[in-house]
């Protein structure tokens, strides 16, 4: 995580953020009020998908239900399923 100053982040804005888009980075900003965090689109959409997937309690029990299963009875992938 690279960290900057906020008046360093203004002078030099169009930089940090083709790097944040390229590399998937994040940049801490650094103010006299607190600190704020800039990453890309795509990694905030993955962020929120993510936390809303984890949210679901379903999601926790068959997670919970999957780790007591050992991994060579487990179920593969088939592509021929239907999701």
């Amino acid at each position: 995580m690279t960290t900057v100053e906020a008046k360093n982040l203004s002078e030099n804005l169009d930089k940090y953020l083709a790097d944040v888009i390229k590399s998937n980075g994040v940049i801490k900003v650094k103010t006299k009020d607190g600190n704020a965090v800039i990453m890309s689109a795509e990694d905030y959409s993955g962020l929120i998908e993510t936390v809303y997937i984890m949210g679901g309690s379903l999601t926790h029990s068959e997670i919970n239900e999957s780790r007591k299963e050992p991994l060579n009875q487990g179920n593969l992938y088939n592509s021929s399923e239907q999701w």
